[in-house]
Parts: C-alpha cells; structure tokens; sequence
C-alpha cells in the first residue's frame, strides 16, 4: 500500500467522522493509543487501507501544540514491540509538517491475521466509534483472516482434525491468559469460535488445525509436524564426538516444551559462590539461564518448520552451549545484519503471541540484546552467531 502523502493525511486530519483516523492532542493515554492501534489493525469495515493516530492534535483537527521530540517518536514506536499488541502491528511512526505544524503520524497497516488483541481484548472502530468487539465482530474478522496471505504458522495442516488439539490445554493454560477475564466471563462463545478467534484452527466452520494450533496445544504435536522439538545433549567434553553424558529428546507442546528444557538446563547449570566480597559474597551460575532461554525462546519463534524435518539443537560442551535452529534470517534480517538491535523479521508471529501470551517472552526484538547484557553481567564471553541461510548457530562461551 502507498503511504499518505501530506494531502492524505490533511483529509484524514480534518474528517472528523472517519474510521480510518483517530487524534491525541499528547501521548499521556498510551491504553487509548494502543487502543487505536488495535482497532486500525483489525479494519473491521475492511477498507484495506491503513489507518492514522495522530497525536499532537485536539478532535476538531487543530494542531495542540504538542513538542514532537525524538523520545515521543520512540515511545510511540516501542507500541508495536511492547507484547502488549498481538499479533504484532505492521506500523510506521514519523514527524510529518501538516499545515505548518509538526504532528506525531503512526500509520497502521490493516493486520493479515485478526482478530488483533491489546491485553486480551479485541478493539474495533467503525466511524467515530472505537469499543470493544462483540461476538458477531469477532466472527467477521474470524472469516476474513481465511481470505489473507498468511505465514506458515498459520497454515492448516492438512493431516490433522479437531481432536488432535487438547481442550483441557486450550480451556485451562492458554485461554485464560490470552483473553481478558471479563472478555472471558461474558463469552457465550463456542469451543470451535474460541479456537479460531485464538488461531488455533482455520474458522469454526472449517476445524482444520493450524501449525500454531498443534504446536500451541496439540496432544501429540511432533506426530504431525516431525522436526517440532528440541534435541539436548550434554557432551562431557568440546567436541561432538567425546562422551554423552546426558540427551533428551524434548517433545510436546510449546508450553510443557519449554518447561522441560527449563528444569534440564537448571539441572546441569553448575553455580559457583564468589568470595571476592567476603561481605556480600554471591552465587555465580556457569551461564546466566535467562540469557540461554531467551536464545532459546528466539530459536523457537523464529526456526522454519515448514520442509524441515530437523529439530532445534541444544549442545551443552564443557566450555560452551550451542543452540542451532533451522532455517536461515528471514524478512529484513539477514546474514551480514542479524543481531543488530534495529532488525526484525518475524517468520513466525503467531509461534511470538504464544511466547508473549504464555509469558516465555516479555517484547519483541530484545532477546538477542538481553541475552547479551546478562551474559556480561555474569562474567561470560559475547554472544557469538554463524548464520548461513539454512541456519542459525548461537554459541554461549562458558563464564572463566
């Protein structure tokens, strides 16, 4: 889609009853402004085109003289990676000069995959109206996701039916956390709308599950999407060849998944009690494990499972842990810029809402830059990446 030009953008300002624009007169209400966001991303009269919050302006259009600063454009910026929108928005944020006054423009690309939640609550606007979706909303941006390119995780898969997925996970450890509880409480909803509303399925009329589906709830995700799991090994040496000591083969769901490698890694995860303060002396682990699963957590979310039979491998060595995913970068991540903290792609959005909705991840596209700093907070050497387009190996180098 072409974006506004500053024509555009003076009509949607001053159109007072548009669904397309909504206007901050400052950024104080960052829930009204994600509110928005949500909205515009969900489109619900599908007008395919995106919608604009401007802030830095009153209702009637008027400039309100708001100081648009670098710090205001980040903030606003930081709406699309905080996990608090999911899936993620497609948004641009800018300083535009509309009439000779400078406004904060936030340009939001209608979502390939509503229904789009801001803290478990899905948000549309039509004309001046924003508020919350009812059930017959909820159903229509259900059936128009049927009609969008999607990414592979949210595929059906074609070998695999309704039966496959477990309510007892879906009713009792996802939904509860995923939709607001007054949402929750009011939901006259059945179990094929929730699984569809939650991505889990295709639509309430067509039960075929998705990748995201099985991989989020199915009973037996690895029977039908093979190279869905985690390979450990604790190797009592530095070369693939010496000793096992240890392998698992981690199956399941993602959320008993990653439980699993939690508890393995807390197993083998040696801690040393520093006394260079004999005062104030502290327990130092081999590797900082938060730093290690959010690399995990980053290889989960972002690995191809589509063609792929092979799993994600975690190889502990006595000098160093090396986790490799398959599938190269993807979107604008690419081998030369990956890593950098500015470079996203997602590959897998909806594998990223069930991380942030779970509460594996706290945002998006700081993994890598958390990762790091608690691996120099602990002593350890820097991250250290090989990426191929078929791969990617992160190697986490033991603390000296």
């Amino acid at each position: 889609m072409k974006p506004y030009s500053d024509t555009d953008l003076l009509n949607l300002l001053n159109e007072l009853e548009s669904d397309n624009a909504e206007r901050k007169e400052s950024f104080s209400d960052g829930d009204k402004a994600r509110q928005a966001i949500c909205a515009f991303a969900n489109d619900l009269p599908n007008h395919n085109k995106p919608g604009v919050l401007f802030v830095g302006a009153k209702d009637n259009g008027m400039p309100s003289n708001l100081s648009i600063t670098d710090k205001l454009l980040l903030d606003l910026s930081a709406m699309k990676t905080d996990g608090n929108i999911l899936p993620p928005p497609v948004m641009t944020v800018e300083k535009r000069t509309l009439n000779g006054t400078e406004i904060a423009v936030v340009t939001v690309m209608p979502s390939d995959m509503p229904p789009v939640r801001y803290k478990g609550r899905i948000w549309v606007r039509v004309g001046p109206r924003r508020g919350i979706a009812n059930e017959q909303d909820e159903r229509i941006l259900v059936e128009k996701r049927r009609y969008k390119n999607k990414p592979f995780d949210h595929y059906p898969v074609a070998d695999a039916a309704l039966e496959d997925l477990s309510r007892v996970i879906f009713e009792h450890e996802y939904l509860p956390v995923a939709v607001a509880p007054d949402i929750l409480e009011a939901n006259n909803r059945s179990y094929e709308e929730k699984l569809a509303s939650c991505g889990m399925i295709i639509s309430p009329a067509d039960t075929t599950p998705t990748v995201m589906g099985v991989l989020t709830v199915g009973k037996n995700p690895q029977d039908i999407i093979f190279g869905a799991y985690i390979q450990f090994l604790r190797i009592n040496g530095t070369e693939l060849s010496d000793e096992v000591i240890d392998d698992l083969v981690i199956g399941g769901a993602i959320p008993s998944m990653l439980r699993m490698v939690k508890e393995k890694l807390n197993a083998h995860n040696f801690q040393a009690v520093n006394m260079k303060d004999a005062a104030k002396h502290k327990i130092e682990p081999t590797y900082p494990l938060h730093a290690v699963l959010q690399i995990l957590y980053n290889a989960v979310q972002h690995r191809t499972y589509e063609y792929v039979n092979a799993p994600i491998h975690l190889y502990w060595y006595n000098d160093r842990i090396e986790i490799r995913s398959p599938g190269g970068p993807f979107g604008n991540v690419t081998p030369e810029n990956f890593g950098e903290p500015s470079v996203v792609g997602y590959r897998n959005p909806g594998i990223g809402s069930v991380l942030k909705t779970l509460g594996f991840i706290q945002s998006f596209g700081r993994g890598i830059e958390i990762a790091r700093r608690e691996l120099e907070r602990n002593g350890n050497p820097p991250l250290e990446f090989k990426v191929n387009e078929s791969s990617v190996l992160c190697i986490i180098r033991k603390r000296g």
